[in-house]
């Protein structure tokens, strides 16, 4: 993802580089190879992810977080020159430090979902949850990166990987969130007539 998406310039510097993963990391990639990671291993075990879903929101979500304050740590994720409080002095002036705002997103977020884990109604839709959270949070950051440096983000017309990755969670978080309504409403539905002959039969 680092380098195909983010920074594709650098695969013109040798074949290998796509070896030196130690060069740049992205989250998205990681966030990408856990999924294929999950769906491989469940379908192994012949487990149904749902009854996980849950576990899964409730440990990525502060994990995320933790590994935020590494990338707020060695401010890799610099943003645009700012007077915003919250500014991290860099050599050529104050910016947004976006892994410090991600961070405040995601501790945010983690706080909230331990506070919803046991209401009813978000049983089994906390991972969809997470994702509409963050990905809206995200996107809505993305457009604070910094576009000044000699070493940024590439855009697609006018937005990060990031941004177009977030799209795809928003899609998944609704998705999920409506599903699981929907599953709910059926099975509290009464049953019908018809269903009540066929059980007394």
């Amino acid at each position: 993802m680092h380098l195909f998406f983010y920074h594709p310039e650098e695969l013109s510097k040798s074949p290998f580089q796509i070896f030196r993963f130690w060069d740049g990391l992205s989250s998205f990639g990681g966030l990408l190879g856990g999924i294929v990671a999950a769906v491989v291993f469940f379908r192994i075990r012949k487990l149904r992810f749902n009854d996980y879903a849950d576990s899964f929101a409730l440990g990525v979500a502060p994990a995320w977080a933790v590994a935020r304050l590494g990338c707020f740590a060695v401010h890799d994720h610099p943003g645009r020159l700012t007077d915003f409080f919250l500014a991290v002095q860099f050599p050529n002036g104050n910016r947004h430090d976006l892994g410090f705002y991600d961070a405040i997103v995601l501790f945010s977020i983690t706080g909230l979902l331990y506070a919803l884990r046991d209401a009813p109604k978000l049983k089994g839709r906390l991972l969809p949850l997470l994702a509409l959270l963050y990905a809206v949070s995200r996107f809505c950051l993305d457009f604070l990166r910094a576009t000044d440096l000699s070493y940024v983000d590439a855009r697609y017309f006018g937005l990060t990987p990031a941004q177009y990755g977030s799209l795809m969670l928003v899609v998944y978080g609704v998705w999920g969130l409506l599903r699981k309504q929907a599953a709910s409403a059926s099975a509290q539905k009464p049953p019908t007539s018809q269903g009540r002959v066929e059980t007394a039969r």
